[in-house]
């Protein structure tokens, strides 16, 4: 007998649960649907996406999560091993520019995927970089390629598990012993240029100080798979995922919040709903990261808890500022960035001092250049997201530190040619780490998940497979390979690989 995806079915009647609609578990839904597994997923509020989430106020429409996506192949295998066709459900539209940089001292460059643009981009920032610019090109894809062979495609969980499966050429061709940022610096001379590509790291919300420079490979994830858009907003992928896994017979309950998974004999049993009913399973997976999933649902183990904060701490947490204003901003592309006058201490006051930053490089978007039906017409839909740090028993701010920083992030916009951008705000959303420990869950109210750090964990973030409890697993952003939409769905379908696998 075949599975909906193909797969046999000779485990259908074994249940795998899966905390959380996130997208990581929403990828493991699909592989495990798709294998003929039964599955049924808990989902404490009342849609799914997880950080994938929208607002609908006022005629605007806000992606409040993720705004562009790469690596489209990723999402393809996701609907393909679901026994579904991606375009089927889903549009990706082309986003041009890639970026466009704003500089306090009145430069504005864009990234672009076209090679003749590009040139002319960079001669408005100087002479003579186009040739140090390639050769990053060339750098990063190298980096990506290593990656990709020793660690993407063999789902290792940590070093140990690289040098076993991967071919050692590709582990030793990783540039692990520098951080992102001295790799930059090294090879471009332009400062603007290397704070924009420093700047790649934001996909993690990580620090390019202290980051590993095999995290280069970034940019070649965009310049080489391109930057997308999806049709109709990037809330459409939640709905997308959605609708196949119902197609597939998953049972989906929303409002529904795990509060204890039961173990015994070193095995998940379930879960225990917080109503007090309990769900039996073969298998479980937790979308709920793994620092808040090991204090709040599994049994107390705090030396295991200490070690897992001191390696895979969150990343950072952000201020997330939606604006619908009532004219349109021309200067800005769907990507943008604002960058700090001084980018490294930014760096430095968000992920070594812990501290809101003084003058934050702000992530700018404005989807309504791609997708106007995100917004009345003559209007701008513009979400501003500046990094800081995440919750902590050290840091803890009032609400009056974040309207300060939304004050400054304003000023720095009309600064940086906004004008009159307060004034024409005619719906205004703010979220700040509190609202989004409340919504999601996440360690300190964390955008990205496990922060990648050269020092702490060289990279890797927590395992997909438990060590501790042989049929549970994890996914999303807290653990391998990673935060970003890509790499998460790549947990879930890997986690999803290591269940259909497993004789346990």
């Amino acid at each position: 007998m075949r599975g909906p995806g193909g797969g046999t079915a000779d485990g259908e009647n074994r249940r795998a649960i899966v905390i959380g609609a996130g997208l990581g578990g929403l990828a493991a839904a699909c592989a495990l649907a798709g294998a003929g597994r039964r599955v049924t997923v808990c989902e404490k509020n009342d849609r799914p996406g997880g950080k994938l989430n929208l607002l609908e106020t006022g005629g605007f429409s806000f992606d409040m999560g993720p705004s562009i996506l790469t690596l489209p192949k990723i999402f393809d295998e996701v609907f393909r091993r679901a026994g579904r066709t991606r375009r089927d459900y889903l549009k990706f539209v082309p986003v041009i520019p890639h970026w466009r940089n704003f500089f306090e001292d009145g430069t504005v460059f864009d990234l672009t995927p076209d090679p003749k643009e590009t040139v002319r981009q960079l001669d408005r920032l100087g002479p003579g970089l186009t040739e140090p610019f390639r050769r990053f090109l060339d750098y990063s894809k190298r980096q990506y390629d290593a990656v990709n062979a020793a660690y993407f495609e063999t789902a290792a969980d940590n070093a140990f598990q690289m040098l076993r499966r991967a071919p050692l050429r590709q582990i030793l061709r990783q540039d692990f012993l520098r951080t992102m940022d001295a790799a930059v610096r090294r090879r471009l001379p332009h400062p603007h240029l290397r704070d924009t590509m420093a700047f790649f790291i934001k996909y993690v919300g990580s620090s390019a100080l202290r980051a590993p420079a095999f995290m280069n490979m970034l940019p070649n994830v965009q310049y080489e798979f391109g930057l997308w858009y999806v049709e109709g907003g990037m809330y459409a992928i939640a709905r997308a995922l959605e609708k196949v896994l119902k197609e597939l017979g998953v049972e989906l309950r929303y409002g529904c919040r795990v509060a204890k998974i039961p173990v015994r004999g070193g095995r998940a049993e379930g879960v225990i709903l917080e109503d007090g009913s309990r769900i039996e399973g073969d298998w479980v997976v937790s979308n709920m990261e793994t620092i808040p999933a090991h204090r709040e649902l599994l049994p107390p183990d705090p030396r295991y808890l200490r070690r897992l904060n001191r390696k895979f701490g969150p990343a950072c947490s952000g201020l997330v500022i939606h604006l619908g204003t009532d004219r349109v901003y021309p200067q800005l592309a769907h990507h943008n960035f604002f960058f700090s006058a001084d980018q490294r201490e930014h760096f430095r006051s968000v992920f070594e001092e812990g501290r809101i930053p003084d003058d934050p490089t702000l992530y700018v978007v404005a989807p309504s250049r791609t997708d106007p039906s995100v917004c009345p017409e003559g209007s701008d839909n513009i979400k501003i997201l500046p990094h800081i740090p995440p919750l902590s028993e050290e840091h803890n701010p009032g609400e009056e530190a974040y309207l300060e920083l939304k004050d400054r992030v304003l000023d720095k916009m009309e600064r940086m040619g906004l004008a009159g951008l307060r004034k024409s705000a005619v719906v205004e959303h703010v979220w700040t780490p509190k609202d989004i420990l409340a919504n999601y869950l996440s360690t300190g109210g964390s955008i990205y998940g496990a922060v990648t750090d050269i020092r702490k964990n060289s990279g890797f973030k927590a395992p997909k497979v438990s060590p501790r409890y042989r049929n549970l697993y994890f996914v999303g952003g807290s653990v391998n390979p990673g935060g970003g939409m890509p790499m998460v769905l790549m947990s879930g379908l890997r986690a999803g690989d290591a269940i259909i696998n497993s004789r346990r």
